[in-house]
């Protein structure tokens, strides 16, 4: 008398997808998977990838639920029992997650827990259970998120799908300086928050701009992807050293390369067009002077009573030395603002 073989227990796989990537792109792994699967199931009927599956003459059933007497989406469906009795004998049955996201759908993590509870038992012989991505996200991809998310906001919010480039421009600046700020902390946490709020005033003001504004007519409507294919052309022109014939062995090379496309690009009438006004004064008086330098002009200072003028020479000479004044004056009012608060505190240093 011989010893019975053990009956091979087969393979569970869940096959999870992005949906920030196309439905049909599949990893080479995935549509071999799902081509030498014995069953494919997915309690989605409308979810994205299943028009492709079709193409492919893969069939799909729907329906799955994790106990028996559970409600179940179709008439097809089976409890975590029945899905390892559908393995036995080394058949391969592939799960699809609903809804075509990176996690399991509710359905699906019902029917984990009941493969999970069934294993736990002991007296039953478990398939083997594999996790399979079948897309994954590309860098980047998260982005796509925060388009979908502003759209919906700028469409639904009362208050965001009023709003106009004007009225925002005031956070525009504040976020600007709120990222200054966490820069010179050196706290990264708050340094990714900031980069992120830095990131929705582009993608907000991208959004209006796709609406077309009436207090702007004339002005062609544009979206994130003009904004960002507009970039993409402006960095690949002005570094001819990574995507030219060019080259540059320092980062005094690629600078000089920058300003002669600039200039080029601009054909601006002066070395003072493009700097804004607007700014802070000693980085106004800053930019200024590094024009006047790059340009190689002899231009002297403009002379005159008062503290504005005696702020303009040292802005120069900061400049010229190779120093920020608008970074080294606020490093010192920071240094000042910690005097303020050991004195407030009795002359006790706070941590």
């Amino acid at each position: 008398m011989t010893d019975e073989a053990p009956a091979t227990p087969g393979r569970i796989v869940l096959l999870t997808v992005s949906h920030r990537v196309a439905p049909g792109l599949l990893s080479w792994p995935a549509w071999q998977t799902l081509r030498a699967a014995d069953r494919v199931l997915c309690a989605d009927g409308a979810h994205p990838l299943l028009p492709y599956l079709r193409e492919a003459g893969i069939t799909v059933e729907s329906g799955i639920t994790a106990e028996a007497g559970a409600p179940a989406p179709a008439p097809a469906a089976l409890t975590a029992r029945d899905l390892v009795d559908e393995c036995a004998g080394g058949r391969t049955v592939v799960v699809i997650p609903s809804g075509g996201g990176d996690g399991e759908g509710a359905g699906e993590g019902a029917l984990t827990d009941g493969l999970a509870r069934l294993a736990g038992s002991g007296r039953v012989q478990m398939p083997d259970l594999e996790l399979l991505p079948g897309s994954y996200d590309l860098p980047g991809a998260r982005l796509l998120d925060l388009v979908h998310v502003m759209d919906r906001i700028r469409r639904e919010c009362p208050w965001s799908s009023t709003q106009t480039h004007k009225g925002l421009a005031k956070y525009g600046i504040e976020e600007a300086y709120e990222l200054v700020e966490a820069i010179e902390d050196g706290d990264g946490d708050e340094l990714r928050e900031e980069l992120g709020d830095v990131l929705l005033q582009v993608v907000f003001h991208a959004r209006i701009a796709q609406d077309g504004l009436e207090e702007e007519e004339g002005r062609d409507p544009f979206s994130i992807d003009d904004v960002a294919a507009t970039i993409v052309e402006k960095l690949i022109h002005r570094h001819p050293h990574v995507f030219g014939d060019e080259t540059a062995e320092t980062p005094e090379d690629v600078k000089a390369h920058w300003l002669r496309t600039k200039a080029v690009e601009k054909q601006r009438d002066s070395v003072t067009d493009g700097v804004p006004l607007g700014q802070p004064g000693l980085a106004l008086a800053s930019k200024l002077a590094g024009r006047v330098r790059t340009a190689g002009l002899d231009v002297g200072l403009p002379s005159g009573d008062g503290i504005g003028y005696e702020l303009l020479a040292m802005a120069v000479r900061a400049e010229e030395a190779g120093i920020d004044p608008e970074t080294a004056l606020r490093a010192a009012a920071r240094t000042y603002r910690d005097a303020i608060r050991t004195a407030e505190t009795g002359g006790t240093a706070t941590e």
